[in-house]
């Protein structure tokens, strides 16, 4: 059984593009600064989270206890850096470039949906292509960033569509919950960090083959 979803919602950083590698470079950078190296394990928690919250956690992952100051020069540094780092070629994750022509071809609504602040956003877009997106909606565009489901709500809303019409598609735990708490169907396709199994989630490999038929099982399956 399947149905045809009204819109897709896709993630952008390790969903469609592979840019949390960059991410990596900065953030590991920014822990030099302040005389420290990021393990892995507070690395792996960053991915996906708010820009805020992934400061906030940054911070505690290090033992510094920051100033208002230090935070904003932080978010400053970030976003310098990683501005310099997207100039540059960003690759895309496999199968990522035909899935979102799929979805064009088959006539569904498209939303870019990315905890990403919209000034680093515009720099996926130009790789991306804006042709295929109906609209987009960054984290710094909302009260709270993904893991709360408002992204995915205003994103719906901007689409004038029903959430519960539409499919996700992320690589993280953070995107997975955001979107399943705005009540869409949930395809996970993991990146850096592995995803847990829960009720509602399909599962692939990569984007590589994506069909309607997969987004409407997606939709089926949701909780």
């Amino acid at each position: 059984m399947s149905a045809r979803p009204a819109a897709v919602l896709w993630d952008m950083d390790g969903t469609l593009l592979d840019s949390e590698k960059l991410w990596d470079i900065a953030v590991r950078e920014l822990a030099r600064e302040h005389g420290r190296e990021l393990t892995d394990e507070v690395r792996h928690a960053l991915i996906g989270a708010s820009g805020p919250n992934a400061l906030r956690m940054l911070f505690d992952g290090i033992g510094v206890v920051p100033s208002p100051q230090g935070i904003a020069e932080a978010g400053e540094f970030l976003e310098r850096r990683v501005t310099e780092l997207m100039l540059g070629p960003i690759p895309w994750r496999p199968g990522a470039k035909d899935a979102l022509a799929m979805v064009r071809a088959a006539g569904l609504k498209s939303a870019l949906v990315t905890n990403t602040k919209r000034s680093l956003t515009e720099y996926g877009l130009d790789t991306l292509g804006r042709d295929f997106f109906d609209t987009s909606v960054c984290g710094d565009e909302v009260a709270h960033g993904k893991p709360d489901p408002a992204i995915y709500r205003r994103a719906a809303q901007l689409l004038g569509v029903d959430p519960g019409d539409c499919v996700a598609i992320e690589d993280s735990p953070t995107g997975s919950l955001a979107a399943q708490g705005a009540g869409c169907g949930l395809i996970v396709i993991p990146c850096e960090i592995a995803v847990p199994e829960a009720p509602g989630r399909v599962f692939r490999e990569s984007l590589i083959g994506l069909s309607v038929d997969d987004l409407g099982a997606a939709l089926v399956a949701r909780v």
